[in-house]
């Protein structure tokens, strides 16, 4: 008989008062007995319509089943006979509007835990060290994988267990891409990150830091080497501005520079290379997941205000609503209905304020979301020492202007088949950030599959 409680098991979770002034993880995690649990909510209906929802389809309803029985090292399994990344995904990936959104229980109460019964198996199978590495022949033949965040991590990995010879040319000093310079050690430790990538490194796939693809190699050179298919996976780590007045001032940081500071260089830890500037009041530009961790972030650097700046209303906010509500929990205040017109500056060249004006919404535009208008009269200046701007990014164009014949769109995003990943350059893939611009890691991840399976059919029918 299946639990049929209305409600999800509670996650554990770091009291605010005490999680906003440290790194660690948020989310504790379930216990065995909390996840059978919750398995038992799940129905195993005929259809499994929450495989449908997720972007690498993951037998869903078999790994549940498995937790249910307690046999968590075979639900490990199912989930990485399609799934690189298990204990990422379980973490970061929006089940709630993807694979929980499809779940029958969401009916009539709340979806089945599907991200933290993930999670937990996939950290209780690494805990135990029961993740078995396939034993695959190799086959001879060689892919070059550019980039080693989620799109080039997968597509690597599915293309290692096909017995192909991989290697991943990653331009930071270290693999994991966005899971590592730009997700918080709060929401994904990166001893999480590392121990998936060494799995990837115990099947075989080679990962070379330091190699700025479009500088130290073309990927011209790369074909000459002998690789018979490219995929790019290089995402998109271009930030963007607002080509406001005083954008140019000390203290006024992209989230991309920010993040990277805290997260991959521990600007954090006492005797940082990179540190961050001490800040009393810190503004956040965006609404985003990406401007959530900028602001939580700064609030555990020890500002005292740290201000979220959006021109929309919370219904329009496209972060998760689990980080907007660990956001205001933690004391972050959220200045909604507002835009930033200009920076304020001191005669020393620092930020010393933000002038903004109060927005209010009409009709909708082609996003769905309603535009927001100006309120006239309505300027008002906020005291700040640091400004984030969390508004997006587009894909690095270096690739792009160093490849023949690879054709990009007005936004500087790689042209790619949305089925196979095949670009306008013969043998050359892409997917991720690098083809959508920025977007969600799983579904980085399901681009990196379908490209691995579409590089393996092409060699094979050469």
């Amino acid at each position: 008989m299946a639990n049929m409680s209305l409600k999800k098991i509670e996650m554990p979770i770091q009291d605010p008062e005490v999680r906003n002034h440290n790194f660690s993880e948020v989310s504790l995690g379930y216990t065995a007995e909390m996840a059978v649990e919750e398995a038992d909510r799940c129905l195993n209906c005929k259809h499994k319509p929450c495989i449908a929802g997720c972007p690498v389809c993951v037998d869903i309803p078999g790994f549940i089943e498995k937790t249910k029985e307690g046999d968590f090292a075979e639900a490990y399994r199912i989930i990485k006979e399609t799934s690189a990344l298990p204990a990422v995904c379980g973490r970061v990936c929006p089940q709630e509007s993807q694979c929980e959104a499809k779940c029958v229980r969401g009916k009539k109460g709340e979806a089945v835990a599907i991200g933290r019964l993930e999670r937990f198996v996939a950290d209780y199978c690494m805990q135990e060290n029961s993740d078995e590495v396939p034993n695959v022949k190799t086959n001879g033949h060689k892919v070059a994988v550019i980039g080693a965040g989620p799109a080039g991590l997968t597509c690597a990995g599915d293309l290692a267990k096909k017995g192909y010879k991989v290697t991943v040319f990653e331009a930071l000093h270290v693999a994991g891409g966005v899971l590592v310079y730009g997700i918080p050690e709060f929401r994904l430790p990166k001893s999480i990150v590392q121990k998936e990538i060494d799995t990837l490194k115990s099947m075989g796939v080679e990962i070379l830091t330091n190699m700025v693809i479009g500088k130290v190699l073309s990927i011209d050179e790369l074909f000459e080497q002998g690789f018979e298919g490219v995929f790019i996976g290089s995402g998109a780590g271009l930030p963007s501005f607002m080509n406001i007045p005083g954008e140019n001032l000390k203290g006024v940081y992209s989230a991309n520079e920010f993040l990277t500071r805290v997260n991959l260089m521990k600007a954090y830890k006492e005797g940082s290379d990179t540190p961050v500037k001490d800040c009393e009041s810190v503004a956040v530009f965006g609404g985003g997941n990406v401007a959530m961790d900028a602001a939580r972030c700064a609030k555990r650097l020890g500002a005292k205000n740290v201000y979220i700046v959006y021109r929309r209303s919370d219904e329009e906010m496209p972060a998760r609503r689990e980080e907007i509500e660990h956001a205001a929990e933690e004391g972050i205040i959220f200045k909604l209905l507002t835009n930033p017109v200009q920076i304020i500056g001191s005669e020393d060249g620092w930020v010393q304020g933000v002038e903004c004006v109060t927005m209010e919404l009409g009709e909708a535009d082609a996003s769905g979301r309603r535009r927001p208008s100006v309120i006239e009269g309505s300027n008002f200046v906020l005291d700040i020492d640091c400004a984030i701007m969390a508004i997006g990014t587009s894909p690095n164009p270096l690739i792009r202007s160093t490849t023949k014949g690879l054709e990009t769109n007005k936004w500087g995003c790689i042209v790619a088949e949305e089925d196979t990943g095949l670009t306008t350059r013969e043998g050359v893939y892409a997917g991720g950030d690098a083809v959508t611009g920025a977007a969600t890691v799983i579904l980085a991840m399901g681009a990196g599959k379908k490209a691995a399976e579409a590089i393996d059919q092409a060699i094979k029918n050469k």
